[in-house]
């Protein structure tokens, strides 16, 4: 890398991220690279990595071209890959409309969870289609300290483990994962959102992100707990046919997550661009070594 690569640091309610614009995907974002450049104390800092590509130009999005012009090609702050990140996705939309790539109104991401759905309004929300949730049979254990409780196993096209509590100081400091049983049910590790409720409809949640520690905000996190709380409260669209809003607050702000009858889900929430720059590519080829 002889040239100079262009950046910039976003935030969807406080979960933040590193975006490299990349179209032609000519940049080699090794995992020690990414994790370097998420550092927050000796690179830019980020919970995770947007790297924005052609759909065309990248191996696991040329399938999707043809629906979606461009991928979002997500990485984790530790450098390993996501299949998909809600909160990055409405800041990958931000992206795209402040650099004059897309009009406001409808637009179609590519992921590795597949092509999703995003509207861009006149007020400034962004609302993203999740597409459905999964929820694997089986019972699952998460503890921290002493206590354990019950989750709830669902999968946004990342997995999730969503816990009840009575106090979200119950959850501890989240730096480590939380334990969790049996081992079998997360493979790949979870996700872990610890939730109290706020009022009718109405959550807070923690979570520990797989691979980012605690974040101050996590999209699917957020639509896996809507989901949750819709069957811990008998409020399942798929049964009673109207669809089911819950506001869901997290450390960074506030999420409302929608899931329709037909099983579709749909966030909305703000994504902000706050700032721009030049990363030295001798400072991160030695960084990533």
């Amino acid at each position: 890398m002889s040239t100079r690569i262009a950046f910039l640091k976003g935030h969807g309610t406080e979960n933040d991220f590193v975006i490299v614009p990349d179209p032609e995907n000519a940049i080699d974002l090794s995992p020690a690279a990414v994790a370097a450049l998420c550092d927050r104390r000796a690179g830019i800092g980020g919970d995770g990595l947007l790297h924005i590509v052609r759909s065309a130009a990248h191996p696991e999005a040329k399938a999707m071209a043809a629906e979606a012009e461009w991928f979002m090609d997500y990485r984790n702050g530790d450098g390993s890959i996501a299949e998909m990140c809600g909160n990055g996705s409405r800041v990958f939309a931000r992206y795209l409309r402040q650099a004059g790539l897309v009009p406001e109104g409808d637009l179609a991401i590519a992921t590795r969870a597949g092509v999703k759905s995003v509207h861009l309004a006149k007020d400034g929300d962004i609302t993203v289609g999740m597409g459905r949730a999964r929820l694997p049979e089986g019972d699952v254990t998460v503890s921290v300290g002493e206590r354990s409780w019950p989750a709830r196993n669902v999968s946004m096209g990342n997995p999730h483990a969503v816990a009840f509590v009575d106090d979200l100081a119950h959850a501890g400091d989240l730096h480590s994962p939380p334990p969790f049983s049996p081992v079998s049910a997360y493979p790949d590790g979870v996700n872990v959102e610890f939730v109290v409720d706020r009022g009718p409809r109405h959550v807070a949640m923690r979570v520990h992100e797989r691979g980012s520690g605690e974040t101050r905000s996590c999209g699917t996190g957020a639509c896996a707990v809507a989901v949750a709380a819709a069957r811990r409260d008998g409020a399942d669209p798929s049964v009673t046919g109207i669809p089911a809003t819950y506001t869901v607050d997290v450390p960074g702000g506030r999420l409302v997550i929608t899931e329709r009858p037909g099983g579709e889900i749909e966030m909305t929430g703000p994504a902000v661009i706050v700032a721009e720059g030049e990363i030295d590519p001798e400072w991160l080829e030695n960084a990533a070594r």
